[in-house]
């Protein structure tokens, strides 16, 4: 079999041939996607990575391979020689090779396959389990190659990019130490130092930044990363990010850099010019008007607060709640006036998982009053107080949530998107970037009643509020911004502390000695007493750059072998146990681990 392959090389693959091939002695080679026998003649779609190509086995010319297309069966890879000529008026208009097809002289069968346990098509009814254990089947669809196509352009883009850009490209370590701030390291045991763990970078943080001390001015990588966290949907275990780090910058150029980066990307994988530069709003302003700090913002549906104008209204819970220290938020879901009492009260699940308590709601019938289980607790000056705040007008429903400010921000933040979803309120293809900047530069962690990084403790402060770290650490907002695409965060970034005294002191706020400090960041200490420039960068992830490129609802297919949302790989069927004597080579004995 690979004697033939040798003997004959390719001379096309299955997507390429076209009219103008047509009297062209062709050899193809590739998998059967299906195989018809007409009676006299037999038709065989051939199919590559680049499309398919009809194959007809005439009677009259195919001779002695006749007998063997009649024998081969779908997804076994052969290999074919023969003539290009005209399909005429049989023409096949979906498919790119559709105005020709290649009359067979030979045919070899290069490898037999068993029945796949799966269509390789499009669309298809397997399980999504059944699809990763078998991922090398999977990956033959068109739709998944094309993604995968797409990646890589998306790749070659950014490569060219940046390097027009004068950044360097340049690999940073995988085994290092381990410094949980955060999500959890995955640990490598170290064979030679007995005891003793590496950790899998969570990014390539520490080391960028030593690379801007150490003079490379513009550096970039295409990376893995790894993070052990808690299972979640549309995580994964390991991913890909866009790293990259600039000397001598403000927040604007670095933006300004990665706004090109990503023009460049839409422009030459969908043919879409993005305007520049985006729009910049504050992370106050996202909580205040959308609720999360990754807004969508395709749509309406904007947050109201309400406090003001409900704490002497009649409905108690909305007074009570406002007298002790909580707000009343709502969003008009304009033009949802026709949804029924049982559409709006299976919204209340979609605020529960964000701590909301319930979902209080009001229509505005035609006489212009309002009509709702709360109705009654308001008076008509009341009701055209919350006429005019939620701009009401016959036709519109308003949804209320009284609590804490967080969690009415995430419950009414998360429910606008999931009414514009269900309302079908955006088009899949319309892009909307915006950068939220100005971020807190603490968390306040209430059950251990401290301040924590709200990003990382590399993160500089604005230079106005560098003096209020220790005193009023709630009020400094950080050089920090993310980039935000049709509501989901696709890359965030910040200027970095590069004196050692500031960083000092972002420790001090956030509970870190300076033993512990030394102990986990020494040498990146070390490092700023010998010369480190202002320096700021950010990271892409490409996994959900992808999926928004490619129009899926799910990285996993945009991700060659994922993992399962439990962190397993059905493929290999992974992680697995270790045999006893790889366990006494690294010096680890295990115990029962205690049962949830």
């Amino acid at each position: 079999m690979s004697r033939w392959v040798n003997e004959n090389k390719r001379s096309h693959r299955c997507g390429e041939l076209r009219d103008s091939d047509i009297g062209k002695d062709v050899t193809l080679m590739g998998w059967v996607h299906t195989q018809r026998n007409l009676g006299g003649c037999i038709f065989i779609d051939l199919r590559d990575r680049d499309g398919v190509t009809q194959i007809v086995f005439d009677p009259d010319i195919a001779g002695a391979a006749l007998g063997l297309a009649a024998e081969v069966r779908g997804e076994w890879v052969v290999g074919i020689k023969g003539k290009v000529r005209s399909r005429g008026k049989n023409a096949n208009t979906r498919i790119s090779t559709g105005a020709i097809e290649v009359a067979a002289t030979e045919l070899e069968i290069l490898a037999r396959a068993k029945p796949v346990p799966f269509p390789i098509e499009n669309e298809v009814n397997a399980s999504e389990e059944t699809r990763l254990k078998y991922r090398f089947l999977d990956l033959r669809r068109e739709k998944l190659q094309k993604n995968f196509i797409l990646r890589h352009k998306f790749n070659q883009v950014v490569r060219r990019t940046l390097d027009a850009n004068g950044f360097l490209e340049v690999e940073t370590p995988f085994l290092i130490k381990s410094t949980p701030e955060g999500a959890r390291d995955y640990v490598v045991p170290s064979r030679v130092h007995q005891g003793k763990f590496f950790a899998l970078p969570q990014s390539p943080q520490l080391f960028k930044q030593l690379l801007m001390v150490a003079g490379y001015d513009r550096y970039f990588q295409i990376t893995r990363c790894f993070r052990d966290e808690d299972l979640r949907a549309e995580r994964q275990p390991e991913f890909t990010q866009v790293d990259l780090e600039m000397s001598f910058v403000s927040p604007e150029d670095v933006q300004n850099v990665v706004e090109g980066v990503l023009a460049n990307i839409w422009k030459e994988l969908l043919d879409v010019t993005l305007p520049t530069p985006f729009e910049r709003i504050s992370y106050d302003d996202s909580m205040n008007r959308f609720g999360v700090d990754a807004p969508d913002m395709r749509f309406g549906l904007e947050l109201k607060d309400l406090s003001s104008v409900v704490k002497g209204c009649g409905f108690k819970v909305f007074v009570d709640t406002v007298a002790n220290g909580g707000v009343v938020k709502a969003v008009n879901l304009s033009g949802s006036g026709e949804w029924s009492r049982k559409d709006l009260e299976e919204l209340e699940e979609v605020v529960k998982p964000y701590g909301a308590k319930g979902l209080a709601w009001l229509k505005i019938k035609e006489d212009q009053t309002l009509q709702g289980p709360i109705a009654k607790f308001f008076t008509p000056d009341d009701q055209a107080n919350l006429k005019q705040a939620l701009s009401l007008k016959v036709g519109d429903t308003a949804v209320f949530v009284a609590d804490r400010l967080k969690v009415a921000n995430a419950a009414l933040g998360n429910l606008r998107k999931h009414v514009a979803k269900k309302r079908a309120l955006v088009a899949k293809d319309q892009f909307r970037f915006v950068w939220v900047v100005d971020f807190p530069l603490f968390d306040y962690d209430e059950e251990a009643k401290r301040y924590s990084a709200a990003h990382h403790p590399f993160t500089s402060p604005k230079p106005e509020h560098a003096d209020k770290m220790l005193s009023d650490p709630a009020s400094v907002k950080a050089q920090a911004y993310d980039i935000v695409l049709n509501g989901i965060e696709i890359g965030g970034g910040s200027i970095r502390i590069h004196d050692q005294a500031l960083q000092s002191r972002m420790f001090e706020a956030i509970g870190i000695g300076d033993v512990e400090a030394h102990a986990k960041f020494g040498y990146l200490l070390d490092a700023f007493q010998f010369g480190a420039p202002p320096h700021g960068g950010l990271a892409l992830g490409v996994d959900r750059i992808m999926m928004l490129i490619c129009g899926t609802d799910s990285i996993r297919d945009v991700i060659a072998f994922p993992k399962t949302q439990k962190q397993t790989d059905l493929m290999l069927e992974a992680p697995a146990a270790i045999d006893d004597a790889q366990l006494t080579e690294l010096a680890i004995k295990l115990i029962e681990a205690k049962k949830a």
